[in-house]
Parts: C-alpha cells; structure tokens; sequence
C-alpha cells in the first residue's frame, strides 16, 4: 500500500517555480512590501517583445500607486539599478519603470481593467503571485 500511494504522489502535478531574475524578485518583494496586488509577471522571452519580462501589479489609490513604484526604484537602487525611463508617475494612474530587460508596471484598478495589458500578450508565459500570502515569499 505504502509503495501505491508513493507512486501515486509521484504523479500528482508538480507546482513548478518559475526562474525569474535577481533583479525582478527584488522587484516583487518591493511592490508586496507596499500591499500591491495581483502580481503577475509575464514573461515574454518567447513572444519577441522587445523586453523579457513584465511585472505588473496594483494599487488601490494614487498614494499607494506612488508608494509601490517608490519601493521598487528604491530597492532596486540599493543594487545600483535605475530604470532607462519613468513615466506616469505624476497621475499615478499607470506608473512604467523600464529596466530594459524588464518592465514594471503599477496600475490603479481602474486603469488596469481599462487597459488590459495582460490580455495584449496572451501568448506569453504567466505567472501570478497571491497577494499577501505568508508562503508566498518562498515561492519566488
């Protein structure tokens, strides 16, 4: 019985971690550190995009939207890393940090649901991260 029910974990489905960059952990951590939500990153390594990675999350106010995109540049400048370019930041409706090879977007949820940017690059790769979950950090 013991070797039955081995082999029958053996073939569950195994929940696989995706290998993501340093640079866009740190960046992960850094938006779930100021509560953003829906994290997700698309990886578009196989899509040709013109970077490889976006990470994509939520605020719920312009404040927050500022705070989330705050850490990230903060974080990231602890590893001496700046973005090519900032935008959006004074209407904190969509803030973009471009980091060349991958991109941070923080939305408002407003503008999130408005724009749709996960749907724009449905063939790529997804990988969504809970929100706030403790087991969560492990995971990356």
């Amino acid at each position: 019985m013991a070797k039955t029910a081995q082999t029958r974990a053996s073939k569950a489905p195994r929940r696989t971690t995706p290998r993501l960059p340093g640079q866009l952990k740190t960046a992960i951590e850094a938006a779930r550190s100021k509560k953003a939500t829906d994290i997700i990153v698309l990886d578009l390594k196989a899509t040709g995009g013109f970077t490889d990675y976006f990470l994509i999350c939520t605020g719920t106010n312009p404040r927050q939207v500022q705070a989330i995109a705050d850490a990230v540049e903060h974080e990231l400048k602890a590893d001496k890393i700046r973005p090519a370019h900032v935008e959006g930041y004074e209407r904190s409706e969509w803030i973009l940090l471009d980091y060349f090879d991958f991109v941070v977007h923080v939305f408002s949820t407003n503008a999130r649901k408005f724009y749709g940017l996960e749907n724009l690059w449905g063939e790529a790769a997804r990988h969504e991260f809970a929100d706030d979950a403790p087991e969560a950090k492990a995971r990356i």
